[in-house]
């Protein structure tokens, strides 16, 4: 009996090593968006005073008015004793997102009508892409998927 109990915790032990050992990587404890991110470029920007989003997969659709946030590029600040900085500084970009009930791999359709900042028509940009998946946090943490695009003067293209 003592041999059983021993040989459970050598066991127990044993397995709680290789998986507190040095291989274990931390995963970060972030939430993946079920959404499609939509950059303005800085060159386009001041073009669009209004974006409307519409997004289509699975046969599910979703689209509303989308809010545009300015966006912002991070400036190193250097590290000091080993611990390191940035600030983020705008950059003329603008950001907008709509938020899913679901994203997966399969094909989306997306279509893009915004408005001018004099109030007239922008054109219609449509596009049919593929979400990317990746695991930029290791396989470990699970796959992340997403669907970025960029909005310019040529039309709706996927974030590359």
């Amino acid at each position: 009996m003592r041999r059983q109990g021993l040989l459970l915790a050598l066991m127990t032990t044993a397995g709680l090593t290789t998986a507190c050992g040095p291989g274990a990587a931390p995963c970060p404890a972030i939430a993946q968006a079920t959404a499609v991110s939509v950059t303005v470029p800085a060159s386009y920007a001041q073009q669009v005073a209004a974006l409307h989003l519409k997004a289509c997969q699975d046969g599910a659709c979703t689209e509303e008015d989308v809010e545009l946030r300015p966006g912002s590029a991070s400036i190193d600040q250097g590290c000091t004793n080993g611990v390191c900085s940035a600030t983020a500084s705008p950059d003329g970009t603008k950001l907008a997102t709509l938020f899913l009930q679901t994203l997966t791999e399969s094909p989306m359709a997306v279509t893009a009508a915004g408005t001018a900042p004099d109030g007239t028509a922008l054109p219609v940009r449509m596009l049919d892409f593929r979400p990317r998946g990746d695991y930029p946090f290791g396989e470990q943490c699970g796959r992340f998927i997403t669907a970025s695009l960029v909005l310019d003067a040529e039309g709706l293209h996927q974030r590359g």
